[in-house]
């Protein structure tokens, strides 16, 4: 059994809402919104119904289309079908994989209305136009996004669940750990970061710790996204394969924008820009844009033009770089075990920064100016965020960086807006002239 922190949202969304909103999880596949719901439906509810429609019989598809309109009716024939008995304020009827079947959900209206159960709907590529042109959104619908497993419940997954509290006071009390905690954290965080957060993956490596086992789980969910991307990507699946397949590839150089001359001399964003839309909203990257004026907010002056794709989980992006070898011949793993990550294979932490920081809430911005006429205003900042109305800026290092330059002058240029600037790398927590360094796995309080 898998802990997750989204089963507190949930009871958190029962108890306030009261049946007067539905709740809709999106997600990307694979990453456990199934299994937390009817865990959360056997625990908090006397009695439930879960619909998939992904394998939703005929019957129950023609219930949906042409018996909704009797409310009492339709409760009863539903009921009858999957022999459960409704209680009314005490159960719930959860519409999995709702995506596939969206007069479902435009009826979410009506259901709610009724007030008799509480609804609850799980999607992937919920937010792809295909799947909503032809319904009216629900305004009664709440959206709770779900991530991959983070680094706390990868630890409580291994059975630790002291390590992280106390990780988090020596976060904000800007203390050290220590050598051989830290030590023993970072070996910790490092299988993290190569079996990532997919559920899958995590309960192949838990069963004796088996980096094979796990890279085989990763293999199943990337092969399963590619067939989405043929299902539900057709017309213009070909670009949506360059870009993924591209990934790694843009993620190993020294400045990590997405470079589309790299797919194709002639490529231009504009005939590629539903292809990086459609990975976002399937949740399988995360996008980072460049915010070219960070002093009038980070959205506002973000350039969708210019953006940086990381993979939604490390663990993914750690075997999608071998894809093409068998899993012995992942140099990463080797190197990422035994902290031997050469500047290109840096990006793998970059990717797990990008991830920790999307699942604590934050849109990911960075800052990029090319100036090479005047070198003093040439800047790359891996990422931005927004703490207490201030810019925050975040580089992340190896353990041997030498200087800060980009930083240095970043901090210089945008003074009057700047709060707590970090630098996340592998060593110890240090306060080095005025910016917080910081443990890589430090990122999930950020």
């Amino acid at each position: 059994m898998l802990r997750r922190k989204i089963y507190k949202q949930l009871c958190d969304w029962k108890q306030n809402s009261n049946g007067r909103t539905a709740l809709l999880i999106d997600g990307a596949r694979r990453v456990g919104k199934s299994y937390i719901v009817e865990r959360f439906a056997m625990q908090e509810y006397k009695s439930y119904i879960m619909i998939d429609f992904g394998n939703a019989p005929r019957e129950i598809l023609d219930l949906f289309t042409n018996e909704s309109s009797d409310l009492d009716l339709f409760f009863a024939k539903l009921a009858a079908y999957y022999s459960t008995i409704l209680h009314k304020r005490q159960s719930l009827i959860v519409f999995d994989e709702i995506q596939q079947f969206p007069r479902a959900r435009q009826l979410i209206k009506y259901f709610v209305a009724d007030g008799r159960y509480d609804f609850l709907e799980t999607g992937s590529l919920i937010r792809l136009k295909k799947n909503t042109e032809h319904i009216i959104i629900p305004s009664e619908e709440e959206h709770l996004e779900m991530f991959p497993m983070d680094f706390e419940e990868f630890l409580w997954a291994m059975g630790d669940e002291v390590t992280v509290p106390l990780i988090r006071k020596c976060f904000e009390q800007r203390i050290p750990l220590g050598q051989t905690l830290h030590r023993k954290i970072m070996n910790d965080f490092r299988q993290y970061v190569l079996v990532g957060g997919m559920p899958q993956s995590v309960l192949a490596y838990q069963n004796g710790k088996d980096f094979a086992a796990s890279d085989e789980a990763k293999r199943r969910i990337l092969r399963l996204y590619r067939d989405d991307v043929a299902k539900f990507a057709a017309g213009y699946e070909e670009k949506v394969y360059a870009v993924f397949d591209g990934i790694p590839g843009q993620l190993s150089k020294k400045e990590k924008k997405y470079t589309l001359s790299s797919i194709n001399k002639n490529a231009r964003f504009r005939s590629y820009e539903d292809s990086f839309i459609w990975l976002n909203d399937a949740m399988i990257v995360n996008a980072c844009f460049n915010s070219t004026d960070p002093t009038v907010g980070l959205a506002l002056s973000a350039d969708y033009s210019t953006e940086k794709c990381y993979m939604a989980d490390t663990g993914l992006l750690v075997t999608q770089t071998f894809m093409d070898k068998t899993f012995t011949d992942n140099e990463l793993y080797k190197a990422i075990l035994f902290d031997k990550l050469d500047i290109n294979e840096g990006m793998i932490m970059e990717n797990v920064v990008a991830q920790m920081l999307r699942c604590n809430g934050h849109k990911l911005y960075f800052y990029s100016r090319n100036d090479n006429e005047h070198r003093e205003n040439h800047m790359e900042i891996d990422f931005l965020i927004t703490e207490q109305k201030k810019i925050s800026p975040i580089e992340v290092k190896s353990a041997n960086y030498r200087s800060h330059s980009s930083l240095n002058k970043f901090n210089k240029k945008f003074s009057s807006k700047i709060g707590t600037s970090y630098i996340l790398y592998p060593k110890d927590v240090m306060i080095k002239d005025g910016i917080v360094h910081l443990p890589l796995y430090m990122a999930m309080f950020l």
